[in-house]
């Protein structure tokens, strides 16, 4: 029986309107609701990368719907910038508060039954570290992509994010996967249409 109407979806809804790398000029923009899409593809991938060439044993599946949520309060947060974000332990610190309260108030307006349901997928305290590593992983090559994209539409405003990135994702060397992903599948997203098609 449903005790009481939610918002829930709502919010979510919404996540399509939270647009990232909000400092940059951007060729294309891009919104919380596809870039959570991509992490989720990604995720997956590195799951399944890790089970079938690296003796993984994890759920992709549920890594995979962790990293459709894993943006999720940025609904009531926003989207900080990342050089924002780490400017200072102080601001970090804050950030990790705020983000937190914004779970519990997602977890808040959800039908009782469906709580402990979401809890795993919204709460990242409740996430296994194997996970979450995988899904900052996605998340990290998400952002690559998106800097490498930039970069080829001619927007040099992108040069010095993809290079820490670049930094940041080939330097992953205890996620083979990682790497797999990126000598495997990454070079395709420079091609053209044409290039795709041929």
């Amino acid at each position: 029986m449903v005790d009481s109407s939610s918002s829930f979806y709502a919010y979510l809804s919404r996540l399509k309107w939270i647009k990232r790398w909000g400092l940059m000029r951007n060729s294309h923009e891009e919104n919380v609701m596809e870039h959570s899409w991509d992490v989720a593809v990604i995720a997956h991938a590195l799951a399944l990368i890790k089970n079938r060439y690296f003796d993984g044993q994890v759920d992709a599946n549920a890594i995979a719907t962790a990293a459709l949520y894993h943006d999720v309060t940025e609904v009531i947060t926003g989207d900080l910038p990342t050089p924002i974000k780490y400017h200072s332990s102080a601001i970090l610190g804050a950030y990790k508060q705020i983000e937190h309260q914004a779970e519990q108030k997602l977890l808040s307006i959800l039908p009782t039954e469906l709580i402990k349901d979401y809890q795993g997928l919204i709460d990242h305290e409740h996430l296994p570290i194997e996970q979450q590593q995988i899904i900052k992983a996605a998340d990290k090559i998400s952002a690559y992509l998106k800097c490498q994209a930039e970069l080829k539409s001619g927007n040099a405003e992108f040069e010095v994010a993809t290079k820490q990135l670049e930094k940041i994702v080939f330097g992953m060397e205890d996620q083979p996967e990682v790497l797999f992903f990126m000598q495997t599948f990454a070079p395709g997203c420079e091609l053209t249409l044409d290039d795709l098609v041929k």
